[in-house]
């Protein structure tokens, strides 16, 4: 029996509900066979109804029949198990729920192998051989199996869509042609295809270029990378040696340094000593002889008194002491004056590294990489100019005719119609301000004068402070009063960029687009502040909220 099996079509066997071999098949009265759990099923959801189908023939019962074990087919399926067919059973032509199935197929539907765009229909391999058999169905067109054939059908007409539209840019029928579409420019679908199809070469072969000119670029890109690892990887190797045999020579040179001062120490320290034991010695041979002189003078014998003098008041040559220096030594200050040179001189090499490390750092581009180092500023009241009004939260600025009724303080701009910012600005920092009129925008030490109309008060007329003219037409730049003139677009919006350990202090023009108009590079000593200078009646500045 499994001999003669093996012989057989696993696709006879399969239940048409669960699309597997059969499982305890079954019988029903119109002779198809079903798995039994299946059929009940089936018939389980059918029984609101009150019918009773096949589901392959469509046999109706309106009382549920009775199922008869197949017993032949029972056998037939476990010697299809034991022959190992199942899982060839299981990869069956059948078509699932994601393939297209065959049209003419009736019950359990096979696969398709083609489409055929002039019947509008999928065949499998069986009924697709009249395809290739009748002369007139070998012209039609035929496709990989679709899912959807129907869009090539007009819903209109039910015809097929082999006109194009150039007029709607559409495919349509023939009908569609002689009347939604009459006077528009027609042609055959397949000869607009055949251009598109050009047109379609054409634009793959400009992606291939772009494709191959972007490769050179990532290529490009490469090469600057594993440049610049290459670049980075040395000046590090080379850093940490030459910091090394630095610190190695620093070490060095303080153990020498140390060694000499040592050195000079004993040497001269020892001879001060011995200076200082002929002297204690010189002391005290005195202090003998002022004693027996002290004991000759109490002597009332006349001869014996005479006879002693000689020996007496006789005395040793005095110690030499010229090497004695009533000021200090002057030696090992000069050393020590040496040493905090050469500290101040490796500071400033040191500063400058940092200085070029710094600039090496990537600058922002973009407004929108500008706008993260956004900082809101505001208007200080104790320093702003008494012809300066503030306003909307002290973010404005205008310049009025009428004197404003501050209070005096000791910051305050008696002379220029000025006014800092209250906050100080941040290591990076960036803000825009709107400007009417005639303004100067600026950045400024708070250390800067305040009284008078000296230059050492006006922004950019000193070296406390960097100022952009934003004239009417122009733009001028001044600092430690030179003047720059600048060119660029003009606009009322002007942003200005801080980055304060780098020393650098950008200019920008602001409308549609950013344009730099001035940078500076510098090195920065102090705390910095925004600043304003308003020169008519009317001007006007407003320090704009981070967007």
């Amino acid at each position: 029996m499994a001999q003669g099996g093996a012989q057989l079509d696993p696709r006879k066997f399969s239940c048409s509900i669960c699309l597997d071999l059969m499982e305890d098949p079954v019988t029903v009265p119109c002779g198809h066979s079903y798995c039994s759990n299946c059929i009940q099923r089936h018939w389980d959801e059918e029984q609101n109804k009150g019918l009773y189908s096949c589901p392959l023939c469509g046999d109706k019962s309106w009382r549920r029949p009775d199922l008869k074990k197949n017993i032949v087919l029972a056998e037939l399926v476990e010697d299809l198990k034991k022959s190992g067919l199942q899982a060839a059973a299981a990869d069956l032509c059948f078509a699932g729920s994601e393939d297209v199935a065959c049209d003419v197929c009736s019950g359990r539907k096979l696969k398709a192998v083609k489409s055929c765009l002039v019947c509008v229909a999928s065949y499998c391999e069986e009924h697709l051989q009249r395809h290739n058999e009748v002369v007139p169905m070998k012209k039609h067109q035929l496709v990989e199996p679709s899912k959807n054939l129907q869009e090539t059908v007009c819903s209109l007409h039910d015809e097929v869509k082999n006109i194009f539209c150039r007029t709607d840019q559409q495919c349509i029928c023939y009908l569609c042609a002689m009347d939604q579409h009459r006077g528009h420019e027609t042609v055959p679908a397949a000869a607009e295809r055949r251009q598109k199809q050009k047109e379609l070469e054409g634009s793959r072969l400009n992606i291939q270029q772009r494709i191959q000119e972007r490769e050179e670029d990532v290529k490009l890109l490469q090469q600057q990378m594993f440049a610049i690892n290459v670049s980075a990887d040395e000046a590090v190797e080379h850093s940490e040696e030459s910091f090394t045999q630095m610190i190695r020579l620093l070490q060095n040179r303080s153990l020498e340094v140390k060694r000499q001062l040592r050195s000079q120490q004993q040497t001269a320290v020892s001879g001060l000593k011995e200076l200082e034991e002929k002297l204690q010695q010189e002391i005290a041979e005195l202090k003998r002889k002022d004693v027996q002189l002290e004991q000759l003078a109490h002597t009332e014998d006349h001869t014996q008194f005479l006879h002693s003098y000689t020996s007496v008041s006789a005395l040793s040559e005095p110690t030499h002491s010229s090497s004695i220096q009533t000021a200090p030594l002057r030696h090992f200050e000069d050393v020590a004056a040496a040493v905090s040179e050469s500290r101040d001189k490796l500071q400033n090499i040191l500063r400058e590294t940092e200085e070029e490390l710094l600039l090496l750092q990537p600058q922002p581009e973009s407004r929108a990489d500008f706008l993260q180092y956004s900082q809101q500023i505001t208007l200080d009241p104790n320093s702003v100019n008494l012809k300066l009004k503030l306003s909307d939260g002290d973010r404005k600025v205008t310049y009025t005719k009428e004197v404003q009724p501050y209070s005096d303080h000791p910051d305050r701009f008696t002379g220029y119609s000025q006014v800092v910012s209250r906050e100080s600005l941040t290591e990076h920092s960036y803000w825009e301000v709107e400007r009417r009129g005639g303004a100067t925008v600026a950045v400024t030490y708070k250390n800067i004068s305040r009284v008078g109309i000296g230059n050492e008060c006006g922004f950019g007329r000193n070296d406390k402070s960097w100022a952009l003219l934003c004239g009417f037409n122009s733009f001028n730049f001044y600092h430690n009063n030179i003047q720059t003139p600048i060119s660029g677009p003009q606009s009322s919006r002007v942003g200005v960029y801080l980055d304060y350990r780098a020393g650098i202090l950008s200019f920008y023009s602001i409308s549609e687009t950013m344009t730099l108009l001035h940078r500076v590079q510098t090195t920065f000593t102090q705390p910095l502040h925004a600043g304003v200078h308003l020169y008519y009646p009317g001007d006007s500045v407003e320090l704009l909220k981070p967007e």
